[in-house]
């Protein structure tokens, strides 16, 4: 591929949304240090969206002049057995690598149809996600303070260190009720945590960052004001440690870390028998 910034394109298709597909191509691909462009194909649900999707995978392979990779979640046969056939491409295909041997393994026909999302939006745990995204969006930033008895999770740190999207992503994905509270002057100068947050002490989890980093987020934000500025940065950092050091708080940075990373360390420490 001549001046190409990456190396090979992989196809994401699926008869549904393509959520799986992309997580599990995603997942594999993270594996191999190399530029990759990805194409979502979601909805190849009928024989001529297929043809289409093979179209244009071939395209792409005689452009390229390399064998597309694709990743496939696709239940109906004929669609299957057409990209299979057709493209000039690697196929991996989900459910006959893991789903079809799972069948043998259990002796169980798994659900193998299109549409399974729309019956996890019917479903509880469903439910449950909502309600807790929306009670973290409610509890975002120390807005509010009714209701922090029904947390899994209290989030707190210096603003921009992180707490807003590791709320978020723990309600999304594990359907957590998460509260986040920034640590402000008003607190070290009292050199204690809120007063609003003592009862809930075993739900508590920091979040701190460094200084240089926090600064250039900052910076984004509010460019040149002292609350971006360098110096101000240490100041609130070092009293928010030592503040949480007091208080036997659990913390961690999240200079370094992914977001999953972050989560995934939350819930060793706020839920270690993995109850959520």
């Amino acid at each position: 591929m001549p001046n190409s910034p990456y190396l090979r394109t992989v196809f994401l298709v699926s008869d549904g949304t393509g959520i799986t597909a992309e997580t599990f191509g995603k997942s594999i691909m993270a594996q191999f240090d190399m530029p990759v462009r990805y194409v979502r194909l979601p909805f190849v649900d009928s024989l001529e969206k297929a043809r289409k999707a093979v179209e244009q995978i071939n395209t792409v392979a005689q452009n390229e002049g390399v064998r597309p990779i694709v990743f496939t979640t696709l239940v109906n046969m004929d669609v299957v057995h057409i990209l299979n056939a057709e493209t000039r491409a690697m196929v991996m295909d989900m459910f006959a690598t893991f789903v079809n041997p799972l069948e043998r393994e259990l002796g169980i026909k798994s659900h193998h149809r299109v549409g399974r999302f729309s019956d996890v939006a019917k479903s509880q745990a469903y439910r449950d996600r909502m309600e807790a995204i929306n009670f973290s969006l409610m509890h975002d930033d120390g807005q509010m303070n009714k209701g922090l008895e029904q947390s899994d999770v209290i989030l707190i740190g210096v603003s921009r260190s992180g707490k807003t999207p590791t709320s978020l992503y723990l309600a999304l994905q594990y359907g957590l009720k998460v509260s986040n509270y920034p640590l402000i002057p008003e607190d070290f100068e009292r050199r204690q945590l809120p007063p609003s947050l003592l009862p809930f002490k075993p739900k508590l989890f920091g979040l701190t960052i460094q200084p240089e980093r926090l600064s250039e987020i900052r910076n984004e934000r509010r460019p040149g004001s002292r609350y971006a500025s360098l110096e101000n940065c240490r100041y609130e950092v070092a009293e928010a440690e030592a503040m949480m050091r007091r208080a036997g708080v659990r913390w961690l940075s999240t200079t370094t870390k992914s977001i999953e990373e972050i989560a995934t360390t939350i819930l060793q420490e706020v839920m270690p028998d993995g109850d959520y």
